[in-house]
């Protein structure tokens, strides 16, 4: 049995964080069941990305997304593609509600973040977490 993958089109309409942080967590259980993690678990923390991630795009872009998980090793990557060529503005976070914080928490929770140019215009934005 190979590595599991995961693909999905997230829809603007409904929530699509939400839905995209319960198909993650289906992902995560499989993944655990074809190979175990051999530390402690990372879910919180994948779940936590994938939201952000699926977040800004919903809010940064106008057209579809879409998601992509693939166990790979000692690590899970999660990579969102969006309709829009501008990477993301890291800004200070704000205590008062306003955002900010996303782009670090991504950064901290994950090994690696690369964002990729997509042939549509658009871009994908890959994070590497540890499994």
């Amino acid at each position: 049995m190979g590595e599991p993958v995961f693909d999905r089109s997230l829809p603007r309409r409904g929530q699509p964080a939400v839905s995209a942080r319960d198909a993650t967590r289906a992902f995560l259980l499989r993944a655990a069941r074809i190979r175990p993690p051999t530390g402690p678990g990372n879910d919180d923390a994948v779940l936590l990305v994938v939201g952000e991630l699926v977040a800004n795009a919903m809010r940064h872009t106008r057209g579809p997304a879409s998601l992509h998980l693939e166990l790979d090793g000692d690590h899970i990557d999660i990579c969102v593609t969006d309709t829009s060529p501008d990477p993301p503005k890291p800004r200070p976070p704000h205590t008062d509600g306003t955002g900010g914080w996303g782009w670090q928490l991504i950064n901290h929770l994950t090994t690696e973040v690369h964002i990729e140019p997509t042939p549509g215009g658009g871009k994908t934005i890959c994070a590497r977490a540890p499994w």
